[in-house]
């Protein structure tokens, strides 16, 4: 408890400890002043300070888990969610000729480029919530980074961090559904900005086993054609400069993360279905009401909608709209490794199974439950008929005569 709250303040361990002493003797102080109150009315208010307070400690430990579990995945401690797709096939990556003075003046780089393509940067993509609050954000940013040039775009803020000019960029870009790509930012520095701006701008945030994360690698080269493999993205000497370049790569990134979490709860629904078909096929029934059928129907609906209707991960970001061509063929590219449409499509076909096989499920509910009703009619007529047949039966004295 001591190194949790001298992490939490940012103080050494002595000072740490003093502040948790403090918290423990402020809840004894009320414990004991709730003790010796004499009234339930004195009482009460005290209660309900403690309780705050105690709530208050619930949802900080509860959001320090949850931040926790993110780092934990982030730095290897816990294995990451892995998104299926081919690895190791090789796509090519659009390059223009650079002028001649362009190389001329990369001539002295090229050293500082051969020594960034023996260690390449790290490029880390964090979903952490359905949405960021963007104005919050931007006031953050602007007040923990004052001397940062913000750029804003229709869906993105981004944070460049390394010195103008540099073969080494440090950027992180804020998207607006949830998205935060780390390029070039170190472990610490990455569970930093997590820790004390991810936190605070997240719109409806989602369980730590929700939260999706992908490393790649990225490095310039001078002689190699720019291409992606094996999650690396190999560049031209000539992009390193260029914000925009990692802007349109980061564009399909966050695409691809965004979709990964909605595959998984295309799996949890999948996974909570999957005995359902086994059991009406062995038994002649489901064992769930029409009430979880229909619920079912509605997270399906909900899911589909939100790939196909109201999420980003589809269309061509509109930054494009009025982007250079060589960027849009970038982002393209980006994709195409990243396979972004065969996985949709895959999405697409899951979520047509699972909707077929839940609006079979219905209409046999609603045929049994049919049958049942033709059933009690039945039954109501066949009283019916003996309770005429014995009314018959005593008018003609056969039955309840003397």
């Amino acid at each position: 408890k001591v190194l949790k709250y001298a992490n939490f303040v940012g103080c050494n361990e002595e000072e740490g400890a003093q502040v948790h002493w403090q918290d423990e003797k402020y809840v004894i102080q009320l414990a004991v002043k709730i003790y010796h109150s004499p009234s339930m009315a004195e009482k009460k208010p005290l209660l309900g300070e403690l309780l705050n307070h105690q709530q208050d400690g619930v949802a900080a430990s509860a959001q320090d888990t949850r931040q926790a579990a993110i780092i934990n995945r982030a730095t290897g401690k816990v294995p990451m969610h892995v998104t299926a797709r081919q690895r190791d096939k090789l796509v090519p990556l659009p390059d223009e000729k650079g002028s001649a003075s362009d190389i001329q003046d990369h001539s002295s780089e090229e050293a500082s480029t051969s020594l960034h393509q023996g260690a390449p940067g790290r490029i880390t993509a964090y979903c952490i919530a359905e949405a960021l609050n963007r104005k919050l954000l931007e006031v953050l940013l602007s007040q923990m980074y004052p001397e940062a040039n913000l750029l804003s775009y229709p869906d993105v803020v981004q944070l460049p961090l390394g010195e103008p000019g540099s073969l080494l960029p440090k950027e992180v870009f804020f998207f607006d559904y949830g998205v935060v790509i780390a390029f070039g930012l170190e472990e610490k520095q990455e569970q930093w900005i997590m820790q004390n701006i991810g936190v605070h701008v997240e719109c409806k945030p989602y369980l730590s086993k929700e939260v999706e994360i992908d490393e790649f690698k990225f490095l310039y080269t001078g002689t190699k054609p720019p291409c992606i493999q094996n999650d690396v993205f190999t560049m031209s000497k000539r992009q390193a400069k260029s914000h925009e370049v990692r802007l349109a790569i980061s564009y399909a990134l966050a695409q691809s993360i965004k979709l990964s979490v909605y595959e998984g709860r295309v799996l949890d629904l999948v996974e909570e279905t999957r005995r359902l078909p086994e059991a009406l096929a062995k038994q002649g029934r489901v064992p769930i009401s029409t009430k979880r059928v229909a619920q079912l129907i509605g997270k399906v609906f909900l899911q589909n909608a939100n790939v196909n209707l109201l999420s980003s991960v589809l269309g061509t970001p509109a930054y494009f709209w009025s982007a250079p061509d060589q960027l849009q063929a970038l982002y393209e590219r980006a994709c195409e490794y990243l396979e972004l449409q065969s996985r949709v499509e895959v999405l697409n076909a899951r979520f047509q199974v699972l909707q077929e096989m839940l609006d079979m499920l219905r209409d046999h509910q609603n045929n049994s439950h049919a049958s049942r009703l033709e059933l009690i009619i039945v039954w109501l007529l066949v009283v019916d008929c003996c309770l005429m047949l014995c009314q018959l039966l005593s008018l003609f004295g056969v039955i309840g005569g003397d």
